[in-house]
C-alpha cells in the first residue's frame, strides 16, 4: 500500500537508555538497572500517547536492543516489528537519514532507537520549528539524555525525509 506524498506519518526518534559504563566492547554494553526502568517507562508513556509503530529501526548494539525490549514491553507492542540495523550503530546524521529514507512506504508509524550525538542531531534537523512549544522547550532545555524521545508528524513519503520535514508533537525525557 503506497500512501502517496500527502499522507501523514509518525516518527519517534529515541536515544538508547542508560547503559553500563564498561563491557568487552562498546557494542556489547548492556543497560544499567536505571536504563531498563527508564526504557520501560518510556514505553508506557508512548502507549499513553496512543503510539504503536508499524516498524522499529534499532541499532544492533546490545544497549539499543535491550532498550527496544524494555520499551516494547512497557508499551505492550509486538516485538516482531523490529529491524536491527548494523548500519545505525555507527551512523552519522547523513547515514541515519539514508536509512530512514529506505523505510517501506506502507509504514505509517516508525520508531528509531539509536545513539547520540546522531539521534539528537537528526531530531534537531527534522524539526520544522512549527511544532508544540512545550516539546521544543523541553528538547532545548533538557538536551537529549538517555531514554529521551521525540515524536514527529511527517508529511509525505519516507523517501523525502530531510531537514525541516517533521512537525514536533512531543518530547519525553522521563526523570533522567
Amino acid at each position: 500500500m503506497d500512501l502517496g506524498s500527502g499522507a501523514s506519518r509518525r516518527l519517534v526518534i529515541m536515544r538508547h537508555a542508560k547503559a553500563e559504563a564498561t563491557a568487552p566492547s562498546d557494542h556489547e554494553r548492556p543497560l544499567a538497572s536505571r536504563g531498563r526502568a527508564d526504557a520501560e517507562a518510556a514505553g508506557r508513556w508512548l502507549r499513553g500517547q496512543g503510539i504503536a509503530p508499524d516498524l522499529a529501526l534499532v541499532s544492533d548494539a546490545v544497549r539499543t536492543r535491550q532498550t527496544w525490549e524494555q520499551v516494547s514491553g512497557g508499551a505492550g507492542w509486538d516485538e516482531s516489528t523490529v529491524d536491527f540495523s548494523a548500519g545505525l550503530y555507527a551512523a552519522g546524521s547523513d547515514s541515519a537519514f539514508d536509512l530512514l529514507r529506505e523505510t517501506d512506504p506502507a509504514v505509517t508509524s516508525l520508531i528509531v532507537i539509536g545513539h547520540n550525538p546522531t539521534m539528537a542531531y537528526v531530531a534537531e534537523l527534522i524539526d520544522d520549528g512549527e511544532g508544540d512549544p512545550d516539546a521544543t522547550t523541553g528538547m532545548v532545555t533538557r538536551g537529549f539524555p538517555t531514554s529521551a524521545l521525540v515524536v514527529f508528524t511527517v508529511e509525505g513519503p519516507w523517501a523525502d525525509l530531510g531537514p525541516g520535514t517533521g512537525r514536533l508533537e512531543a518530547f519525553h525525557a522521563g526523570d533522567a
